[in-house]
């Protein structure tokens, strides 16, 4: 980055010096954010200062805090990087045949137990397009290019995405096969007082976790997770008994359904794209080959 010689050669460089620094509230995590050391953002913030003649950030304990005029910098900088988002999606959506590079987010369970063998059917059907795939359980903002599609088990799907519901993801409860004797079903009152798993705290919003918790006392639940992944391997190990996908539970002979799917639990399948993107055709081609996909599996994945 060039040193300033006034306002008129302010660069991109420099306002994303100072959204970094904001973002990270000190110079350490806008270094680590721009791949340069922390005495190149020191350096280059004092540059940027002098010459504009103005202090763009208060130094605390705490922390760097933006001025008045710091905030308008950073405030352009969040509209360049969004004007420049925009046109990278607008480009992408004018690419004629499915090729270059597929950025789509899902979640680790729908990874390891639905998606990767219909990933890599994808992939030979489609050899110029390559895949990245983000494996996040919380939602990447499709608007910055943090993914071009995501996968989703959700209810809800964010109002500035468009795409499809799949499937309906369904879930019953679940406990060893060897302890039920191959029951299909089980009172409700009388599972409530066996050992339970449970998805944490933190995914209390999940409709599984609020039934646990609303119908199971709290001394019972003897195992939590964050996480839908180890669900499965828990009631399977003998921990307790608890809700689980059918998806991934039904393929397992060790564990039998202690109640038919309950619909309080179910959640839509979703894919998502940004409506700059629904037009590029490696987008086109991911969302028209993962729904047929899907479909071929839809009695599997609602139990």
């Amino acid at each position: 980055m060039q040193a300033l010689a006034g306002t008129e050669n302010l660069a991109w460089d420099d306002f994303r010096l100072v959204k970094e620094i904001a973002a990270a509230k000190g110079l350490t995590g806008a270094a680590e954010r721009l791949g340069v050391n922390h005495s190149t953002v020191f350096r280059r913030l004092g540059q940027l200062e002098e010459a504009l003649r103005v202090k763009l950030f208060e130094r605390h304990r705490t922390g760097y805090a933006l001025t008045s005029a710091g905030e308008e910098m950073a405030a352009l900088a969040e509209r360049m990087e969004d004007d420049v988002a925009s046109f990278a999606r607008k480009l992408a959506g004018h690419v004629v045949s499915p090729a270059g590079e597929l950025r789509v987010t899902t979640n680790d369970t729908l990874l390891l137990h639905l998606l990767t063998p219909l990933f890599a059917a994808f992939c030979a059907q489609f050899p110029e397009v390559r895949l990245d795939v983000v494996v996040a359980n919380q939602a990447l903002n499709l608007s910055k290019r943090d993914a071009d599609v995501a996968v989703r088990a959700t209810d809800n799907p964010p109002e500035t995405l468009v795409g499809r519901r799949v499937a309906t993801v369904a879930w019953a409860i679940y406990g060893r096969a060897d302890e039920f004797e191959g029951s299909a079903e089980a009172d409700m009152s009388a599972l409530a007082e066996r050992p339970w798993v449970a998805l944490g705290d933190h995914l209390g919003p999940v409709k599984a976790a609020r039934f646990v918790r609303d119908r199971v006392a709290a001394e019972r639940i003897v195992y939590k997770l964050n996480t839908v992944l180890g669900l499965a391997e828990a009631v399977e190990a003998g921990i307790g008994i608890g809700p689980l996908p059918c998806f991934i539970a039904d393929a397992r002979p060790a564990l039998v359904r202690l109640a038919p799917p309950n619909p309080d639990f179910s959640t839509g399948l979703w894919l998502l794209t940004h409506p700059d993107l629904r037009q590029s055709a490696r987008v086109r081609a991911f969302l028209d080959f993962m729904a047929a996909e899907i479909a071929k599996r839809r009695r599997f994945i609602e139990g």
